[in-house]
């Protein structure tokens, strides 16, 4: 992002093991407040007024700033083989332009290839993450093979701290499992207390409509949304949904991209069904006109499921303030428009899918949703952290401001403005899919651990500096569920 005015100069770096901060305005998912917070060790240790600083104490003047707890991005894909390459972000460059961007604690995917075995993926995953990640982590896995022996290994995952799992319900002949295989599943994942996610979008559906566009020589970027129709992702959330009410589990839909989904999610739980959702800033932001009017720099915003039309905007925003979409994720999936994006070039089936914006999601968040008056500040808190943590097992010690919690926080400066741009952003892509957008306030420190790790977007922390979390089962009656 491109700043405009000066850093406060009052402000000083504090990375040692005490810090006070002082005189700022506390925002969680439940509260406001002022006060001043004192960290010890890593962990917040007192909350409370008139905190007097020891001589030791490294001290940040708040005056004027909002803190809230340090971003959760629970829906990142670093360093993932996908597609003939390898996303441009790793664990350590992804997770600096977390940190940058607000974002304190990744949830990333473990994706296993055909036929491996689960523990071979979460090791290979740990190899990626070990020494790298600049900010806190856990896993997801996906499971893509469904037999006795995949589901026999389920408990030994959610025991070492992989308390949630991913199925497709699209990538036919590569992905999908079929609606057997996701009812094992969730019937497997509720017997561990852990919570089952899918990408839900009709994959048959979806493959036919490919097929038929190749065959009619429509192979340009702009065809990928109509190859992904927003019936397909409403048809396979119902389907998740009737599936896990026969299973009777909870059900996390993950980046909801259209009304035709929400009205299902909306649907199941005032039925009184347990449905998690989470959707994505690009979905809140981008429309699919920029699939029509750029040729093939529309390969930029290709991504599963598609940009939808700019009626869902507005549609999406009200169900996150109304409360049926709890979280907003990133989907985080970077590749370079030369050298990645381009292999599809002659064919938009061989466009690697994803964008860039682990970076960009707090700060559009506060933008375009609490000083756009789309939510309120307690709902940005919630949103951008206090959900996940809930949902995922980290919270208390992740997602809100509490003696005992990390001192994970942001620290937001209202007054600071800023603009969306490739040449300050901190991903390792050749692009911005949020380039121009304007930004009003902007995190001055962001803190992980009781360490800044960075200050007005410039990084400070280190890299390895972040540990992997073993995360807590999934807990149905904190979310108001029998």
């Amino acid at each position: 992002m491109t700043q405009r005015n000066t850093k406060r100069k009052d402000i000083k770096p504090a990375s040692e093991a005490r810090m006070l901060i002082k005189n700022g305005t506390i925002f969680t998912a439940s509260d406001s407040f002022a006060a001043d917070i004192l960290i010890e060790d890593g962990k917040i240790c007192q909350i409370s007024r008139g905190i007097e600083p020891a001589d030791r104490d490294k001290v940040i003047n708040a005056q004027g700033l909002e803190i809230y707890p340090g971003g959760i991005d629970a829906h990142t894909h670093f360093a993932l083989p996908f597609m003939g390459t390898i996303s441009a972000d790793d664990f350590e460059t992804g997770t600096i332009a977390a940190a940058c961007g607000g974002t304190t604690t990744v949830v990333d995917f473990v994706i296993p290839g055909k036929g491996q075995k689960l523990s071979e993926a979460v090791s290979a995953w740990h190899e990626k993450a070990d020494g790298k990640a600049a900010v806190d982590y856990g896993f997801h896995l996906a499971l893509v093979d469904v037999n006795k022996e995949v589901l026999a290994d389920i408990p030994g995952i959610v025991k070492a701290g992989i308390s949630s799992f991913k199925c497709f319900m699209a990538y036919k002949g590569a992905l999908m499992i079929d609606d057997d295989q996701l009812l094992q599943v969730l019937r497997a994942a509720k017997e561990q207390s852990a919570l089952v996610s899918v990408h839900a979008e009709n994959g048959d559906m979806l493959a036919h409509l490919m097929k038929r566009f190749a065959g009619e020589k429509k192979t340009g970027p702009e065809y990928h949304p109509l190859a992904h129709p927003a019936d397909a992702e409403g048809e396979a959330v119902h389907r998740a949904i009737v599936l896990a009410e026969m299973a009777k589990s909870p059900l996390h839909i993950v980046h909801m991209s259209c009304v035709e989904a929400l009205r299902e999610v909306q649907a199941a739980r005032v039925s009184g069904q347990l449905v998690l959702a989470e959707t994505c800033p690009q979905y809140l932001l981008l429309s699919d006109e920029l699939y029509r009017k750029n040729g093939f720099e529309a390969a930029k915003w290709v991504m599963s499921p598609p940009l939808r039309h700019v009626s869902n905007h507005d549609r999406l925003w009200a169900g996150l303030r109304d409360g049926f979409i709890q979280s907003v994720s990133t989907d985080h999936c970077s590749f370079n428009f030369k050298g990645q994006k381009d292999m599809g070039k002659d064919d938009f089936l061989k466009i690697p899918n994803g964008i860039p914006a682990v970076g960009d999601r707090v700060n559009l968040l506060y933008t375009y949703g609490v000083r756009c008056g789309r939510i309120s500040r307690n709902q940005f808190a919630a949103a951008i952290s206090a959900n996940a943590a809930k949902i995922f097992g980290l919270y208390p010690e992740k997602g809100t401001v509490a003696v005992g919690s990390d001192a994970d926080l942001v620290i937001f400066d209202p007054g600071k403005t800023g603009e969306v741009s490739v040449k300050t952003s901190k991903h390792n892509v050749d692009y911005s899919a949020f380039e121009g957008f304007k930004l009003e306030g902007l995190p001055a420190f962001v803190i992980s651990r009781g360490k800044v790790a960075s200050e007005y977007n410039k990084f400070t922390g280190e890299k390895g500096y972040g540990r992997y979390l073993s995360r807590k089962r999934f807990d149905v009656h904190g979310w108001g569920f029998e």
